[in-house]
Protein backbone atom coordinates (compact mmCIF):
# COMPACT_ATOMS: atom_id res chain seq x y z
CA UNK A 1 0.00 0.00 0.00
CA UNK A 2 1.41 3.58 -0.85
CA UNK A 3 2.48 5.79 1.80
CA UNK A 4 -0.31 8.42 2.73
CA UNK A 5 0.96 12.12 2.69
CA UNK A 6 -0.91 13.64 5.89
CA UNK A 7 -2.48 17.46 5.75
CA UNK A 8 -4.92 18.91 8.15
CA UNK A 9 -7.18 18.85 5.59
CA UNK A 10 -7.03 14.70 5.25
CA UNK A 11 -5.80 13.78 8.37
CA UNK A 12 -9.47 12.97 10.04
CA UNK A 13 -10.56 10.87 6.81
CA UNK A 14 -7.02 9.13 6.70
CA UNK A 15 -6.51 8.11 10.24
CA UNK A 16 -9.35 9.13 12.81
CA UNK A 17 -11.90 7.32 10.61
CA UNK A 18 -9.58 4.62 9.24
CA UNK A 19 -11.39 0.99 9.67
CA UNK A 20 -7.65 -0.01 9.83
CA UNK A 21 -4.64 0.64 12.02
CA UNK A 22 -2.55 3.42 10.77
CA UNK A 23 1.25 4.16 11.58
CA UNK A 24 1.74 7.71 11.42
CA UNK A 25 5.86 9.19 10.77
CA UNK A 26 5.78 12.80 11.83
CA UNK A 27 9.10 13.93 9.94
CA UNK A 28 11.33 16.67 8.54
CA UNK A 29 13.25 16.58 5.34
CA UNK A 30 16.42 18.45 7.07
CA UNK A 31 16.26 15.81 9.87
CA UNK A 32 18.78 12.90 9.45
CA UNK A 33 17.39 10.43 11.85
CA UNK A 34 14.40 11.01 10.34
CA UNK A 35 16.02 9.90 6.82
CA UNK A 36 17.24 6.25 7.88
CA UNK A 37 13.48 5.73 9.34
CA UNK A 38 11.58 7.23 6.14
CA UNK A 39 12.84 3.95 3.73
CA UNK A 40 11.89 1.70 6.68
CA UNK A 41 8.76 3.21 6.87
CA UNK A 42 7.86 2.96 3.44
CA UNK A 43 8.83 -0.86 3.10
CA UNK A 44 6.51 -1.63 6.05
CA UNK A 45 3.82 -0.16 3.74
CA UNK A 46 4.79 -2.04 1.10
CA UNK A 47 4.80 -4.96 3.00
CA UNK A 48 1.88 -4.82 5.26
CA UNK A 49 -1.73 -3.97 3.32
CA UNK A 50 -3.60 -4.79 6.55
CA UNK A 51 -2.76 -1.37 7.92
CA UNK A 52 -2.20 1.97 6.80
CA UNK A 53 1.18 4.22 6.55
CA UNK A 54 0.93 7.92 6.71
CA UNK A 55 3.86 10.73 6.73
CA UNK A 56 3.22 14.41 8.36
CA UNK A 57 6.26 16.50 7.51
CA UNK A 58 5.84 18.85 10.65
CA UNK A 59 7.43 21.78 8.43
CA UNK A 60 4.42 21.76 6.41
CA UNK A 61 2.25 20.92 9.14
CA UNK A 62 2.67 23.07 12.47
CA UNK A 63 0.08 22.67 13.61
CA UNK A 64 -0.98 18.56 13.53
CA UNK A 65 2.60 18.11 15.07
CA UNK A 66 1.69 20.96 17.89
CA UNK A 67 -2.01 19.10 18.20
CA UNK A 68 -0.46 15.58 18.93
CA UNK A 69 2.04 17.22 21.14
CA UNK A 70 5.16 16.05 18.95
CA UNK A 71 8.51 17.83 20.31
CA UNK A 72 10.92 15.76 18.57
CA UNK A 73 11.15 14.04 15.19
CA UNK A 74 11.16 11.63 14.38
CA UNK A 75 8.09 10.45 15.84
CA UNK A 76 5.82 7.05 15.09
CA UNK A 77 2.36 6.94 16.29
CA UNK A 78 0.14 4.19 15.50
CA UNK A 79 -3.76 4.83 15.47
CA UNK A 80 -6.54 2.33 16.08
CA UNK A 81 -9.77 3.16 15.63
CA UNK A 82 -9.14 6.92 15.81
CA UNK A 83 -7.45 7.17 19.03
CA UNK A 84 -2.99 6.98 19.85
CA UNK A 85 -2.23 3.10 20.79
CA UNK A 86 1.68 3.60 20.55
CA UNK A 87 4.14 6.62 20.56
CA UNK A 88 7.67 6.33 19.82
CA UNK A 89 9.76 9.46 19.69
CA UNK A 90 13.43 8.08 18.07
CA UNK A 91 14.60 6.27 15.04
CA UNK A 92 13.88 2.38 15.23
CA UNK A 93 14.91 -0.83 13.81
CA UNK A 94 12.09 -1.86 11.44
CA UNK A 95 12.00 -4.81 13.58
CA UNK A 96 11.23 -2.11 16.41
CA UNK A 97 8.40 -0.22 14.53
CA UNK A 98 7.05 -3.59 13.40
CA UNK A 99 6.32 -4.17 17.55
CA UNK A 100 4.84 -0.78 18.02
CA UNK A 101 2.42 -1.60 15.60
CA UNK A 102 1.83 -5.47 17.28
CA UNK A 103 3.86 -7.63 14.90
Amino acid sequence: MAVVKLTADNFEEEVINSPVPVLVDFFATWCGPCMMVSPIVDEIAEENGDIKVCKVNVDEESDLAREFEVFSIPTLMVFNRGEVSAKQVGALPKEGILKLLGK
